[in-house]
């Protein structure tokens, strides 16, 4: 289940203005970087972006609120399906090996 929690920062300026920002789903990212090394966050990255999405944010964006089936043992997402409608079934056990986790992109929002 994603949890879509929404951060909302307010700076006053006296009383001249108000800024504030807001993360929502339909946000795009702000910045990108290189996963430097594996870990379970890298490995879900890795099937989203094998299956050509950005991330959990821009499948669910696509595919309408489709729900993620992830494997109970490890967290790690066990089928996506892709933009011309066919799946991807993935193991219990790591994928992502070392040779690509530098191929990884992770975003910021």
């Amino acid at each position: 289940m994603l949890t879509v929690i929404r951060k909302t920062t307010s700076v006053n300026f006296g009383d001249e203005c108000t800024m504030s920002s807001t993360t929502e789903i339909n946000s795009k990212p702000r910045s990108i970087s290189r996963a430097k090394g594996w870990t379970a966050e890298v490995e879900n990255l890795y099937r989203f972006q094998e299956a050509g999405y950005r991330d959990e944010l821009e499948y669910i964006q696509v595919k309408q609120g489709a729900v993620i089936d992830k494997w109970p043992e490890t967290g790690f997402v066990k089928k996506l399906q892709r933009r011309d409608d066919t799946f991807y079934y993935y193991s219990r056990r790591r994928e992502c090996e070392d040779r690509d986790v530098h191929k990884v992109k992770v975003y910021a929002y």
